[in-house]
């Protein structure tokens, strides 16, 4: 009998060998992988939502702000300006105007006349004012011509008398009328109405320069 077997025990229950058994728990491999790869999962979604914290608060941010200001900076470029363009603008010598007095001094309409030729304008109908305006233009004058002349002929004659008001009507033609009110003394000085004639014709900036300013 050998010294492994337990006291009165023997046949098929003897033990023989010169070791001891070795009592082993079965091997769980399958949990031990499933833990692996759910850390590994885990560890990736962290990584994942920082690398995103870290864009938004970095250069996600400011490429945003930059596609924004971008975007401003072509939105002004392409906004079309509320002044005329000074290529549209016609000079004095191609603007018609009728000079018509609506007050009761006499002598005006002929002496405004006068001025505005020396300015290079053309003269037509020079006279009293219609019915229609005949001491009812209240201010310095009445700058009367049709729609088409409203960003063109108008603004041009505007410079030769600063306050007066300007409107349209349904004429036809490209004639202008200058209506002198009460409040006319003179036109406006010779030296400011060619400077603001100047600022008037002068070239506006291009849409490249706007865009280079952003």
């Amino acid at each position: 009998m050998s010294m492994l077997t337990p006291p009165g025990m023997g046949g098929k229950y003897r033990i023989t060998g010169d070791k001891y058994p070795r009592m082993r728990r079965p091997r769980r491999r399958g949990r031990l992988v499933l833990g692996v790869v759910a850390s590994v999962a885990a560890l990736s979604l962290v990584g994942w939502g920082t690398l995103q914290l870290i864009d938004v608060f970095t250069g996600g941010g400011d490429q945003a702000s930059a596609a924004g200001s971008k975007a401003d900076c072509a939105t002004k470029a392409s906004a079309s300006p509320s002044a005329p363009s000074a290529a549209a603008l016609p000079k004095p010598g191609q603007i018609t105007v009728n000079v018509l007095n609506a007050t009761a001094r006499g002598g005006l309409a002929k002496k405004t006349a006068d001025e505005l030729k020396k300015r290079g304008f053309k003269i037509g109908d020079v006279g009293n004012a219609t019915a229609a305006y005949d001491k009812k233009v209240k201010g310095t004058g009445l700058l009367l011509g049709p729609a088409s002349a409203l960003k063109t002929s108008l603004p041009v004659l505007g410079t030769q008398l600063a306050a007066a008001e300007t409107r349209t009507d349904t004429r036809k033609g490209t004639e202008v009328d200058l209506i002198i009110g009460t409040a006319f003394k003179n036109l406006t000085a010779r030296a400011a109405a060619d400077k603001a004639l100047t600022t008037l014709t002068a070239p506006g900036p291009t849409a490249t320069a706007t865009k280079k300013t952003c």
